[in-house]
Parts: C-alpha cells; sequence; structure tokens
C-alpha cells in the first residue's frame, strides 16, 4: 500500500469525526513517541529538581520516583483509552466535548491550553538560565535569560510553523541523543565510582542534609515534597494525543506513544537517579551547590564532561519546548476550527504550503514574549512554579470523564484496549489523581501558585461567559459521527486485540 492510500484511509478517521482533513499525516510510530518522551525529558527534568530533591529529603528522596512513575502509568493508560477511539487534535478537549458536552469540553481545553503555555514559558527560561548561560560562560543576569528565551521561542515557532516532518524528525534524533546520553552517564558514573572509590551506595539511603528535619515525614514535610520531582517529570505524555491528527495510524500508534514514553522515562530516570546519586562523593557540597547535577559530572569527569551534559541538557529542552510549542498550537487549532477559542477565525487557519496553523502557533510566540517583557522575576517564577498543578488536574478530570462513561464506549477492534482490567486501572488512576493535587498543594509556599492558577482559569471564565451570552450555538453541538456504542454492539474485544 502506498503512502498516500495508507494517509488517506487513516484521514477517514477526520471525516468521520466532521472534519476537513488540513493537516498532513507525516509522523510515524517512532515519532509519535518522540513527541511523548521529549516534552517528559527525564534529563530536563531532573536536572532542574534533583537540588531540591537533595535539600528536602536528602538522597533517598530518590525512589519517590518509582511511586510517581507508578501513580502516572495508570494515568496513562487511561488517557490511551480516549487516544484509541478519540484520535483527534485537541486531545482532552475534543474527548470531554465529545463524551459529556462541549461546555464540559471547553473547560478541559482551555485547562490544557494553560499548562502547555506555562510549561512552554517554563522549559525555555530554564534552558536559557540553568544552560545557556553557564555554557557560554554568561553571568547569572535576568534580563540577559529573558533575551534568551526570546530567541529560543522564535527559533521554535519558526520551526513549528515550517513542516510537521521537521518537527518529527528533530525530536527523534533529540530524544535519541538523550536517551543515549543518559544511558552512557549512568555506566559511566557507577564505573568511575568503582575505580575510584569516589562515592557510596550507602547515598541511597541516606536523608543528607535533611537528616535532623522535625518535619521530614509530616504532611507537606520534606519526603512529601520531593514527589514533584517525579510529577514535574513524568507529565505532558498525552501530547502525542494532540498530534494524533498528524499520525499514522493513530488508533495504534498514540495510544503506545502513550504508554510507552512513560514507562520508557520512568525506567530511565530511575536508572540516572541512582547512577547520580551513587557518584555523590560529597553530600553536603553537592547539595548546597547551583546545579548539583553538573557539580557530580564535574567532580567525577572533570570541566569538559560538564560542559558536554549542559550541551545535551540544552539540547532536551529545546526539544521539550518545541513540542511544547506544537502541542499548544493543536490544542489553539482544535478549539477554534469548532468557533470557541478568541479570534477562532484566524487561528483555525491552516496554511496550504506547510499544512502547519501558523496563527495557533505564532500566539504562545506572542504570549511568551509579552509575559518575559511584563512579568516582574518573582512572578515569572512563580508562574512557572503554578505550571506544575495544571496537568495534575486536567488529569485527574480526564480519569473521572472516563470513569463516567466508559461503559458507553463503542472499541475499535485491532485498538488499544484494557479490557477486564480498564475499571481497576481507571480506579486507581483517579485515587492517584487526588494524591497528586493534595501533595502539590501540600507545601506552605504552594499559595501564590494556587492564585496564579486560579487568576488564569478565571481569564478563560470571562471567555466562556461571552460564549454562553452571544455565541451559545457554538456549544451546543459536536460535528461528525456519535462515539457512543449501543447497548447491543458493546463487546469484548477479541483476546488478541487487546494490549499495547
Amino acid at each position: 500500500m502506498s503512502d498516500q492510500t495508507s494517509q488517506d484511509d487513516t484521514n477517514e478517521v477526520s471525516v468521520e469525526f466532521g472534519y476537513t482533513p488540513e493537516l498532513k499525516r507525516t509522523l510515524g510510530s517512532f515519532q509519535v513517541f518522540a513527541v511523548s518522551f521529549a516534552f517528559i525529558s527525564v534529563a530536563v527534568g531532573i536536572f532542574g529538581t534533583y537540588g531540591m530533591l537533595l535539600n528536602n529529603a536528602g538522597p533517598v528522596g530518590i525512589w519517590t520516583w518509582l511511586i510517581a512513575l507508578a501513580g502516572q502509568m495508570l494515568v496513562a493508560l487511561v488517557i490511551a483509552q480516549f487516544a484509541a477511539r478519540i484520535p483527534l487534535s485537541g486531545s482532552s478537549y475534543q474527548w470531554a466535548s465529545r463524551l459529556a458536552n462541549p461546555r464540559v469540553g471547553w473547560i478541559f481545553g482551555w485547562l490544557t491550553f494553560c499548562y502547555l503555555i506555562v510549561g512552554l514559558m517554563a522549559i525555555d527560561f530554564a534552558m536559557a538560565s540553568q544552560c545557556l548561560m553557564p555554557l557560554f560562560n554568561i553571568s547569572p543576569d535576568e534580563h540577559t535569560a529573558r533575551v534568551l528565551t526570546v530567541v529560543i521561542l522564535l527559533v521554535q515557532a519558526t520551526l513549528a510553523i515550517a513542516s510537521t516532518r521537521l518537527v518529527g524528525l528533530i525530536n527523534s534524533l533529540a530524544v535519541g541523543v538523550e536517551v543515549t546520553i543518559v544511558v552512557v552517564l549512568v555506566i559511566a558514573l557507577l564505573v568511575a565510582v568503582a575505580v575510584t572509590g569516589d562515592g557510596s551506595a550507602g547515598n541511597l539511603g541516606s536523608r543528607g542534609v535533611a537528616s535532623d528535619s522535625a518535619d521530614y515525614f509530616a504532611f507537606g514535610g520534606g519526603l512529601m515534597a520531593v514527589m514533584i520531582v517525579g510529577l514535574a517529570t513524568l507529565v505532558g505524555f498525552d501530547s502525542a494525543a494532540n498530534m494524533a491528527e498528524e499520525a499514522k495510524d493513530p488508533h495504534r500508534t498514540v495510544p503506545r506513544a502513550i504508554v510507552g514514553s512513560v514507562a520508557a522515562a520512568g525506567i530511565l530516570g530511575m536508572l540516572f537517579l541512582i547512577g547520580l546519586t551513587v557518584a555523590i562523593d560529597d553530600i553536603d557540597k553537592v547539595t548546597a551547590s547551583e546545579s548539583p547535577v553538573a557539580t557530580i559530572m564535574r567532580d567525577q569527569f572533570g570541566a569538559p564532561m560538564e560542559r558536554i551534559l549542559l550541551v545535551v541538557i540544552a539540547i532536551a529542552f529545546f526539544d521539550g519546548g518545541l513540542v511544547s510549542m506544537t502541542s499548544c498550537a493543536r490544542m489553539v487549532f482544535a478549539m477554534a476550527r469548532d468557533g470557541r477559542f478568541p479570534a477562532h477565525q484566524l487561528m483555525r487557519r491552516v496554511n496550504k504550503r506547510s499544512q502547519t496553523p501558523i496563527a495557533a502557533t505564532v500566539l504562545p510566540l506572542v504570549i511568551g514574549i509579552v509575559v518575559m517583557i511584563v512579568l516582574p522575576g518573582d512572578a515569572l517564577i512563580e508562574l512557572i512554579t503554578a505550571g506544575t498543578l495544571f496537568p495534575a488536574i486536567t488529569y485527574g478530570l480526564v480519569v473521572i470523564l472516563y470513569l463516567a462513561v466508559r461503559k458507553r464506549l463503542d472499541r475499535k477492534r485491532g485498538a488499544f484496549d484494557l479490557g477486564r482490567f480498564e475499571l481497576p486501572v481507571a480506579v486507581a488512576a483517579l485515587v492517584w489523581s487526588v494524591c497528586a493535587v493534595v501533595i502539590l498543594l501540600s507545601p506552605i509556599d504552594a499559595t501564590v501558585p494556587m492564585i496564579i492558577v486560579g487568576g488564569l482559569i478565571l481569564v478563560g471564565g470571562l471567555y466562556f461567559g461571552f460564549l454562553l451570552v452571544f455565541r451559545r450555538e457554538v456549544l451546543d453541538s459536536e460535528p461528525g459521527q456519535d462515539v457512543f456504542s449501543d447497548t447491543d454492539r458493546r463487546t469484548d474485544p477479541d483476546p488478541q486485540d487487546a494490549g499495547v
């Protein structure tokens, strides 16, 4: 079968749901996987949060990663169920609009848009301040970091507008580099410790500087606080679902990418954490450093290896930001083509040559530039911190939606399906989602992030109110087929068709 024939067959999915295919299906199975893996980015997540882990819980806090991995995997399995049935750009927005109603769907869409736009700014600002400036020996300066962030945003927007195929190729290359380097670093660190003795396996059970903490096991205390390492890293796996209309055979490739990226990132991240922790020669010194991961590399291998690490981390940061911008643009496009996003007539346009939504891609660029210019330093940091709450809230709502509608969902033969395990997995995912939100809200200093999240939701609520008053008709119905099956059509899938 030719690529064109295959693409035409897959594009029938969009037609069935009431849309004219406008986005080009260029992403193969590995490229779809790379989209989710790049957003998660183990190297970026651990590089940015390892210092907080050492300060709050000590090296032993790395084991909380396994708890976060198990919980996020449960959520990923539920999301994969939706992705297999409704493979459309807009992911959670489309699922809620078609399975509940367009009003509920709009809420899901706005929450996802918020977490993607905040995540984009967090990734790019961190790349500028924590990677590029140290890499090029630029003295710490907030204004310089903001200028670099704007430049990064401009480059990412240019690439995202130019071609989805190009974005897929960059993702694949960057993911390959990141995985290879992290695996090599883990092996090299363990070998170095074995040869030189500079490090200890005993670090894996040490509380380090937190050994005398009075509230170590308390609610919101040190051990609970470090759960954010896994929660802030193992997110964004649903970005593959947001690119579903540009994926080949999305009923299969997208769910597998979602589950596979969490599994791969979880295992790789745990190995990286173990390697780093065993390689710590002086816990107090490493904990006190501005960049513990870089310090460990420098102590074990010298300054050249530290710079190589910064290059790899910069690549991972850039790729994660590129995926965030592309995914955000697809969410804007999906809501706009239904007339449910500000300036929808402009945001829904797809360039005939590049087959990408240019205005929807420029929007996060413009928002990022405005934030870098207007928002004060402390407020910018708090905004970035608040970004961890959005995915936790959104994932929890997706799980609730699944539990509410799962009995009426149609099934597609050969697509991803949990079969008899769907109910216990979904219930466990809901319990975890509630715990995740509680964990993120438990620190004493979470008040400002909560206010920021509430403010962004309020802004969306104002536009939602505008739709209800002046354009109510766009919230009344969904285009395309009914995604619910009739009672007599509900049958268990063939065992050979179930699973990943």
